[in-house]
């Protein structure tokens, strides 16, 4: 792969060594991407720049189009591998390579590129448009079989695959609604790849609402809207993300609604995601609310506690080498509640940790290296809230928290209250000992683990103890 001299380092050898970590770097994404992927966005890239100093190097890519896909989908991929290769990088900046400025191109799908420079007045025609779900901004690995559904998104689900299969959808266009990390994102490139599967040669393209427009200004302005128009109503299946972003300019909400139109009367398909219904966008034309709302809108709803459990089983099968004990998958799912995304980035993040420094995956490494994501999550839950919940639940005097009584009517409610005092707040075992009598830490830590040993092999203790946690989470 050819680097760019421009701006290189004025050393040669570390020029020759740069040179010779990145053919390292992309030979490795190729295996993990596969060559179709690394071939569109990896291989273009070109070394620019290293930076002792602060330890940045710069990659360029031909487009503006091609460095702002990299960037999104690529960067902390590439800059971990670079830190990896030599410490001395601390980052990379994906940028257009700077003698690509000077001439704009539009690249939209898997098309050829077309310079407009000045006094250029001859429009190119359109270029073969992307018939590799890969080549068209698809992400390989979000797949029907990769989405975990439940009751909260099995009406999403069953309208995407409806949409992908063969027979002409009974709505169109499909929109899905869903908050941030719940799984739309992943529902449109499955809809792609599954498309693409039932028509191979079919046309497709994935973008944001975001990138529709800035690639509709880059085509005004270099007056190639012919070209852009029949790129983008050529394609057989259109995926647009992030639809709540198509605000501001009334020239592009037209053309988009004119896209909508072209499309659907050409019988062909058209998915849209948003995190919001179409009535809630916000400085969108009423035409173009009509059109989003006249298929079918398909709600994504939070993951209940039981789907983030399947999820998080479901992504235990890529780590088959590591184990993760039932009771961290129960606390992840219990904790980690916001959107999927966090939850599985905790996951992954975990099992890494436990991977990189040998230690076996465990309740307590959870706590200490997932905080952020823990303490974004949590609800503040109080202990006096746990002691009443308990109390009612097994029908004892709320005095007995509190009380020096060993019948086990008493001690048995009294403990699971100190597991989940321990489990559900960020309080230590000497304070959770003084909101229970002014027990010791010693008592609090033995109700701990007596708990969570007999939630092992007591169902009835283990039955107990989840309906509490719901009733407490909810």
């Amino acid at each position: 792969m050819a680097t760019a001299r421009d701006n290189a380092p004025t050393d040669d050898q570390e020029a020759l060594d740069l040179a010779a970590d990145w053919a390292d770097i992309s030979q490795g994404l190729k295996k993990d991407l596969g060559s179709q992927l690394h071939s569109q966005w990896i291989k273009p890239i070109q070394l620019g720049a290293f930076c002792k100093d602060t330890g940045t190097l710069d990659l360029f890519l031909p487009t503006e189009f091609s460095a702002n896909w990299v960037a999104d989908r690529f960067a902390d991929r590439l800059s971990l591998a670079w830190k990896i290769a030599r410490a001395e990088v601390r980052q990379v900046r994906i940028t257009v390579h700077p003698r690509r400025r000077a001439m704009p191109e539009l690249r939209l799908g898997g098309g050829s590129t077309v310079a407009s420079g000045a006094g250029n007045a001859a429009v190119a025609a359109p270029a073969p448009l992307a018939t590799d779900p890969q080549a068209s901004g698809l992400d390989p690995s979000l797949t029907f079989p990769e989405f975990v559904s439940g009751t909260g998104n099995v009406l999403a689900v069953n309208a995407a695959q409806r949409m992908a299969a063969l027979e002409t959808p009974q709505f169109a266009p499909l929109y899905l609604k869903a908050s941030t990390g719940q799984g739309k994102t992943h529902l449109l490139h499955a809809i792609g790849h599954a498309y693409a599967a039932a028509r191979p040669g079919a046309r497709i393209f994935y973008c944001s609402a975001e990138r529709f427009m800035i690639e509709f200004v880059q085509a005004m302005r270099q007056n190639e809207m012919i070209e852009f128009k029949a790129r983008l109503r050529g394609f057989d299946l259109l995926l647009v993300d992030d639809i709540q972003f198509i605000i501001g300019k009334s020239s592009t909400q037209e053309e988009f609604l004119h896209t909508i139109d072209a499309l659907l009367s050409a019988g062909k398909r058209l998915v849209v995601a948003a995190d919001r219904a179409p009535q809630a966008l916000d400085g969108v034309e009423q035409r173009l609310l009509s059109r989003l709302s006249m298929g079918l809108v398909a709600d994504i709803q939070p993951a209940d506690i039981d789907l983030r459990r399947k999820i998080l089983e479901h992504r235990l099968g890529r780590f088959a080498s590591t184990h993760v004990p039932a009771d961290v998958i129960d606390f992840l799912a219990r904790t980690i509640n916001r959107n999927v995304r966090e939850l599985v980035g905790g996951l992954n993040k975990l099992i890494a940790y436990a991977q990189l420094t040998g230690q076996p995956v465990s309740l307590q490494l959870a706590e200490e290296q997932l905080t952020d994501i823990l303490s974004a999550n949590r609800r503040r839950i109080t202990i006096d809230e746990i002691q009443r919940t308990v109390c009612q639940f097994y029908r004892v005097d709320r005095t007995e928290m509190a009380s020096k009584r060993r019948a086990r009517a008493v001690v048995r409610p009294r403990q699971v209250a100190m597991y989940l005092a321990k489990v559900l707040t960020p309080r230590s075992y000497p304070e959770i000992g003084r909101k229970f009598g002014g027990r010791d830490h010693s008592t609090v830590i033995h109700a701990v683990r007596l708990i969570e040993e007999l939630r092992t092999r007591d169902a009835d203790m283990d039955g107990d103890v989840r309906t509490l946690l719901r009733q407490l989470e909810d």
